[in-house]
């Protein structure tokens, strides 16, 4: 009977436990502009490739969009998505550009566990490119939320220019 038992709750626990690979989806199958990696490098500068198709981060303070406040649109480095908007970026003292909101529908998130715990990773919703992460220490007033994002996924639109098309 204990043997029984034991074999019972042995399989309940193979059976029902959910791995990180489970959570991991195909960009192939969930992003509707796909590359190949030898076509990701060949558009992108070495930089850019790093953080957008290998999750990297560049070094705080590096960007010069960190301290960009005039009026626009950010967009995705690989794909031109609309990102964020320039009336949404605050000065957050980290040496990263950041927001406290996203074009909703642009952005994707993910859990990350890179660091051994949960942080909200943000992709672009069109390409999947790395775009950073998403805090809940942003500006009370308003979301609440820090977008903290690497400028090296980012290109500025100018009010009053067209965002390419890609």
């Amino acid at each position: 009977m204990i043997k029984n038992s034991i074999l019972v709750l042995i399989t309940l626990v193979l059976f029902s436990c959910k791995s990180e690979a489970q959570d991991k989806t195909d960009a192939k199958e969930t992003f509707s502009i796909t590359k190949t990696e030898a076509e990701w490098k060949a558009q992108l500068t070495e930089m850019e490739y790093y953080v957008l198709r290998e999750a990297g981060t560049e070094r705080a303070g590096t960007s010069p969009l960190d301290k960009n406040y005039k009026p626009g649109t950010y967009v995705c480095a690989a794909c031109a998505t609309p990102l964020f908007k320039s009336e949404h970026k605050f000065d957050s003292g980290t040496g990263w550009p950041s927001f406290d909101r996203e074009i909703e529908g642009n952005v994707a998130f993910d859990t990350d566990y890179n660091l051994g715990y949960a942080r909200t990773e943000e992709h672009c919703a069109t390409c999947g490119g790395h775009l950073g992460h998403v805090f809940k220490d942003g500006p009370r007033e308003t979301t609440g939320e820090r977008h903290c994002i690497n400028g090296a996924a980012l290109n500025f639109i100018p009010e009053g220019e067209e965002i390419p098309k890609q």
